[in-house]
Parts: structure tokens; C-alpha cells; sequence
């Protein structure tokens, strides 16, 4: 049965910087997440279009999972908005459909200061035994809110 998570996260670094930096997740998130990520490479494509396929390597101390190969399904600079698939990794065990959308929107304030980023899985469980996947939503928030530390300082 399709499962839907959403998550909304107010940062303080402008849309287009945190939308730049999102992009730009390839070299920039292992570098400012080694706890996470050992490595990201892309795989095929150019590594920010649709079609792009990324191998994302984590780290042992990240639960569950050691890898996973995501493809870029919409790749939207114009409204900040891109989706990827989960195609390979542990997740295909757990999951049968697992696809991530994220949008980044100005957060409207009078001073320009601050974005939305709107996040949204949705999934299929592979079995009633999969768990709900509370704790992707949460690397999810934690990532948004350090991104957003690391963007405010460089």
C-alpha cells in the first residue's frame, strides 16, 4: 500500500544558496557529513539532470543501509524542485517504491531572509515488518538544518 511522509524545515540561508547547495550535494555532503557519507559519485548522466544515477557509500555509523544508487527522476532549477528514486541498496529490500521530492521556496519575509524546504517519500513497504521510516525523516531534518549551520558560515 503507497505511503506517503511529509516534512516542512525553516532555514535561515536565502532559497537560492540552500538550492545551490543542494545541487551541489555530490562533492559538498561528504565533505560537510563525513559521519554520513564516505563517498558520492555519480554514475551516469551529468549529475544534476533527470536521468542522472548517483552511489551514495555511508558510513558504518549510518543505520540500515551501507549504499544506495538514487535516479534523478525531475530536475527543476527554475522552482527549486527536484525527485529521485531509490534503485538499488538496502532500501530496495525494505522498500518497494521509494521516491524523494524536495522543494526549496523563499520563506516570504519582508527582509529576503530564510526558505521552505518542503519534503516529501513516498514509499511502499516491502512487508507489514518493514518499520515506518522515522528515521530517514529525521537524517532528512537533521541534514536541511546542518546544511543550512554550514551555509550561514562559508
Amino acid at each position: 500500500m503507497a505511503s506517503k511522509v511529509e516534512l516542512v524545515v525553516e532555514v535561515k540561508s536565502p532559497a537560492d544558496k540552500l538550492w545551490t547547495g543542494m545541487r551541489e550535494s555530490t562533492e559538498l555532503f561528504p565533505k560537510i557529513f563525513p559521519e554520513q557519507y564516505k563517498s558520492i559519485e555519480t554514475v551516469e548522466g551529468d549529475g544534476k539532470s533527470a536521468g542522472t544515477v548517483r552511489l551514495i557509500k555511508y558510513t558504518e555509523g549510518v543505520p540500515m543501509v551501507t549504499f544506495a544508487k538514487e535516479k534523478v527522476e525531475v530536475a527543476d532549477d527554475e522552482k527549486k524542485l527536484v525527485s529521485y528514486s531509490v534503485v538499488d541498496g538496502e532500501l530496495v529490500s525494505f522498500y518497494k517504491n521509494f521516491r524523494v521530492t524536495v522543494q526549496v521556496t523563499d520563506k516570504g519575509s519582508a527582509d529576503g531572509v530564510g526558505a521552505v524546504v518542503n519534503w516529501t517519500m513516498d514509499f511502499d513497504k516491502a512487508s507489514d515488518e518493514v518499520p515506518e521510516p522515522d528515521v530517514i525523516k529525521e537524517t532528512a531534518a537533521k541534514t536541511f538544518h546542518d546544511l543550512d549551520d554550514y551555509l550561514l558560515k562559508n
